[in-house]
């Protein structure tokens, strides 16, 4: 087990419901996994205790949304992401953790910007896109393998095709499960899935796995303009703080 001070079981606890809420449909939130649990370990370390507990979520959030996806936008999306992931592996020893934390931060800042400076940008909805898809899909996965932070590039394809709420968040749960299971081979290769972590991963399932459900209850009741509003601003808010944490 790992040894934590109780502050830091504290924001292990905290990390897990992030995942928890994500994985029930307010993806945007799991981006503070990893860097809260940096401000206890190294970020590789805290990467690799969560990803268990990603695996683990995505099976309530899989279940929730097993009917609620887009399946054009994941034909789009997933064969960059794999590519990405592959790329993150290859280069997980030269690449450093700080430099693609600043550029994911960068630009989730910027579309976050851009949608709240010219929001009419956001009435006309988009139609899935291969290029666009391989593109942002393959930067999301790379940036989901190094540090869980696949949202903003997935955000900055996704959101334009105004998808509704739930079948928003149901393709983001099925694209981030499904990437999340490709992690687990490099992963375990490059030994971040110690005894240590997996048990303390076990520990902090159950919570996940109880904000599954109240993300769900959440993402079905907020009004669609309210949701995209929200995670707009979570973007940036977010994006921000991976910035700062990136240039510290």
């Amino acid at each position: 087990m790992l040894e934590l001070t109780v502050g830091g079981w504290v924001l292990a606890v905290l990390a897990s419901i992030s995942v928890g809420l994500a994985k029930g449909g307010l993806a945007m939130v799991a981006m503070l996994a990893v860097p809260l649990l940096s401000l206890v370990m190294s970020p590789v370390q805290a990467a690799g205790l969560m990803l268990p507990v990603y695996v683990a979520s995505d099976v309530g959030g899989l279940i929730a949304f097993r009917r609620n996806f887009d399946l054009r936008v994941l034909a789009t999306a997933l064969p960059g992401a794999v590519a990405g992931i592959g790329l993150g592996w290859a280069g997980a020893h030269l690449v450093p953790v700080w430099g693609v934390t600043l550029i994911v931060g960068l630009i989730g800042v910027v579309f976050a910007l851009n949608a709240l400076i010219r929001p009419q940008l956001a009435g006309a909805a988009r139609e899935p896109s291969a290029a666009k898809g391989s593109v942002w899909g393959g930067i999301a996965g790379y940036t989901s393998f190094v540090s869980h932070s696949g949202a903003p590039p997935w955000q900055v394809y996704v959101q334009p095709l105004r998808l509704s709420p739930v079948i928003y968040a149901g393709t983001t749960t099925w694209f981030f499960a499904i990437c999340n299971w490709v992690k687990l081979i490099p992963y375990a290769a490059l030994g971040q899935l110690s005894v240590a972590n997996l048990k303390a991963a076990a520990v902090l399932t159950p919570v996940a796995l109880i904000s599954v459900w109240v993300g769900l209850r959440l993402v079905r009741i907020i009004p669609e303009a309210l949701f995209y509003k929200l995670i707009t601003w979570g973007l940036l808010v977010v994006s921000l703080r991976l910035v700062w944490q990136a240039l510290a």
